[in-house]
């Protein structure tokens, strides 16, 4: 609401609790929520192992379907191919279209 009603600081707290969502930096998205703690035991409360604490993924989509770790994948793989993110883009879904048919082209496969 503070971002909407143009509140002063509201755009760099919220782009500082963006960045660090994106980064994977826990314990600073924790600091700059509005209630830390809670958010905390949230947190914590979804992902019993210590290590995954701090792991670069979160509970919510877990991490095969991170959209923040596919997004660095993506920029990882343009960077090391030398083409721009779009292009990687394009390519991977070419890619992963082709998989699709080759299996079949069925939404929902048998183990």
């Amino acid at each position: 609401a503070d971002l909407a009603k143009g509140h002063p600081g509201a755009q760099v707290r919220d782009n500082a609790l963006s960045k660090a969502r994106f980064e994977f930096r826990w314990a600073d998205q924790f600091n700059l929520g509005l209630d830390p703690d809670t958010a905390k035991d949230f947190h914590d409360e979804t992902l019993p192992k210590e290590s995954m604490k701090t792991a670069h993924f979160c509970s919510m989509c877990g991490p095969h379907f991170c959209s923040m770790r596919i997004t660095q994948e993506v920029r990882d793989y343009a960077e090391r191919q030398g083409i721009g993110e779009q292009q990687a883009l394009e390519q991977g879904m070419q890619q992963k279209a082709g998989e699709f048919v080759e299996r079949g082209a069925e939404i929902y496969q048998r183990s």
